[in-house]
């Protein structure tokens, strides 16, 4: 069991960390990261991670959590989360989960599927398939053995499409069966899900391609310059695979223009946003609240605080 708590979701750019320290700063809450990229270390502005000074005002848990060459699985958010809230419980306080990492969402609200675990010589069968055919092949013969997971992992998703077809030959079912069984239909009743996004997606366009060239002004080239450097990092790992590393790591190979490397990392936000909207919309119970709107903050607030008086958190404990 674990402790009932706001869920404070929303596509990437939707002004969601600034609104959730502002609810701290007003509210018995305590901010649990919900980022699959905030939790590594190092990694701060291609991941808009809160600055210094707003995490000093209104802590962040499971923020800076590992080093970029190690991996974070949606299990291990679990457990981590599942400690953070407990922990936030014990103080008399209420877990705020901000962010947009849907999977991890899923997680908190339904648990995750049984999956068989990475099995190295498998991977490896697969590497050297994929080495010797290509990423799109193997993305074809996914088309025929599970063609809804096909369908949501593009054919040069190395990473993904590896672990699809893991899945199937080390339990002999399609992933996308075995997640279906598991990540829906399980919430909590007593959690609070509300969404901020904005009405106008062309507007949440324009303010992505802004923020992209303010992180660059910021120094994000140095940023990942520095990730380069180390020997210990990678561009086949899950942080080096981040939207924004990707494609400048790939400019610093030389395979794009810095210009190139920028509006493909525009365009893959931008495409991020779609599908946490598409994930969102599927939520029956959550309450949406337009970003563009300047009362909505206000809103929420009041909202949240008709919520913790209704439902006597105070007093709880997990």
């Amino acid at each position: 069991m674990r402790c009932s708590a706001v869920l404070l979701m929303g596509p990437t750019g939707a002004g969601k960390t600034d609104l959730a320290a502002a609810l701290v700063e007003r509210l018995p809450l305590e901010i649990v990261s919900v980022d699959a990229a905030m939790v590594y270390r190092g990694m701060d502005i291609g991941t808009a991670k809160p600055s210094r000074e707003l995490r000093a005002r209104a802590p962040h848990h499971l923020v800076d959590v590992v080093d970029p060459a190690e991996r974070y699985s949606a299990a291990r958010f679990l457990a981590d989360a599942g400690d953070a809230m407990a922990a936030i419980a014990a103080r008399g306080r209420v877990p705020l989960l901000a962010g947009g990492t849907m999977l991890y969402y899923r997680a908190l609200q339904a648990g995750l599927a049984p999956l068989p675990a990475a099995d190295a010589a498998v991977r490896r069968q697969i590497d050297e398939r994929a080495a010797a055919e290509g990423w799109p092949a193997l993305h074809a013969e996914l088309a025929r053995l599970d063609p809804a997971s096909a369908m949501r992992i593009r054919p040069n998703d190395r990473q993904r499409i590896q672990r699809a077809l893991e899945v199937i030959e080390l339990s002999g079912r399609p992933l996308s069966a075995q997640l279906a069984q598991d990540l829906r239909g399980a919430a909590s009743r007593d959690d609070l899900p509300l969404v901020l996004a904005p009405s106008d997606r062309s507007a949440l366009a324009d303010r992505l391609a802004t923020r992209f060239d303010d992180m660059l002004r910021r120094g994000l080239l140095d940023e990942v310059r520095a990730l380069r450097e180390r020997r210990d990092l990678h561009a086949e790992l899950p942080s080096m695979r981040l939207i924004g590393y990707r494609q400048l790591w790939a400019h610093f190979e030389g395979a794009l223009t810095l210009a190139d490397a920028s509006d493909k990392a525009v365009a893959a936000t931008r495409q991020l946003a779609r599908r946490q909207l598409t994930w969102l919309r599927a939520e029956p119970r959550a309450e949406w609240f337009d970003a563009a709107d300047g009362k909505a903050p206000e809103r929420i607030a009041a909202r949240v605080a008709e919520w913790l008086e209704k439902q006597g958190f105070a007093a709880r404990r997990c």
